[in-house]
C-alpha cells in the first residue's frame, strides 16, 4: 500500500507543537505516511512564536488530500471570519479519507461546516469560543480527543500527540503505536476520555 499523505494547513500564527508533535509521530513512519506543509503560498509561514516555517506548496494548488490535519493557535481567530479561506478548506477538505483537527483546530473546521452533525472537542482553555464557530457541532468538554467516524479532533496542543498515537494505532496496529511512542519516550494517554483540563477550566465539575 502506498503511503497515505498527510497534508497540514499551515497559516500565520499557527502553534508549533499542535503541527511538529503529531508529525514527528507520523514522519517516523515514511512507509505509512507522506507529509506535506502547505501554506497561502509556497515559502514561509510565521509561527505563533514567530519564526517561520517554509511550506512545500500553496492551497490553491494541492491536490486532493488523504488525511488533512489542521492545528491551532492565535491564528486561528482571524481565520473563522474569512470566508474566502473557509470556503477553501470546506472544498479542498470534503474528500479527504481523514479530517484532524488539534487545538483550536476544531474551531476552523466547524466555522467552515465541517464538523457539522460530528461529535468533536478543541482546546479547554478556548473551547466556549470555539463552540461558538460550530453551533451544529456536538463539541464534547471533556475528552483528549474525540474520533468520529472520519473527523478526529483533539483538545490543546500536546493532546495532538495522543491522536496521532490513536490514528496510527486505528490505521495500522496499536503494536506499531506503542513503538513508536516509545521511540520518542512518549508516555502515551490511550483514554480519549482521560482530560483533567476540562475540569481545571471549569467546563465539566471537578474530582470531589
Amino acid at each position: 500500500m502506498a503511503p497515505r499523505t498527510i497534508t497540514t494547513v499551515l497559516f500565520d500564527g499557527f502553534e508549533p507543537l499542535d503541527v511538529f508533535g503529531p508529525l514527528e509521530l507520523f514522519g517516523s513512519l515514511p512507509d505509512q505516511f507522506r507529509l506535506v506543509l502547505a501554506g497561502p503560498g509556497a515559502g514561509p509561514v510565521r509561527s505563533a512564536h514567530g519564526w517561520a516555517v517554509v511550506t512545500d506548496v500553496s492551497y490553491e494548488t494541492l491536490p486532493p488530500p488523504d488525511i488533512v490535519l489542521v492545528p491551532g493557535g492565535r491564528g486561528t481567530r482571524p481565520l473563522t471570519t474569512d470566508a474566502g479561506f473557509l470556503g477553501w478548506l470546506a472544498r479542498w477538505a470534503a474528500g479527504a479519507d481523514l479530517v484532524t483537527s488539534v487545538c483550536t483546530g476544531s474551531a476552523l473546521l466547524a466555522a467552515a461546516g465541517l464538523l457539522d452533525g460530528y461529535r468533536a472537542t478543541s482546546n479547554k482553555r478556548a473551547f466556549a469560543w470555539a463552540r461558538e464557530q460550530g453551533p451544529r457541532v456536538e463539541w464534547v468538554a471533556q475528552a483528549r480527543w474525540v474520533a468520529d467516524r472520519d473527523r478526529w479532533t483533539s483538545s490543546g496542543v500536546a493532546a495532538g500527540m495522543d491522536m496521532a498515537l490513536a490514528l496510527i494505532a486505528g490505521l495500522h496496529g496499536e503494536e506499531l503505536a506503542r513503538e513508536v511512542a516509545d521511540r520518542v519516550e512518549l508516555e502515551w494517554h490511550q483514554d480519549s476520555a482521560w482530560d483533567p483540563f476540562a475540569a481545571r477550566a471549569g467546563l465539566v465539575p471537578g474530582p470531589g
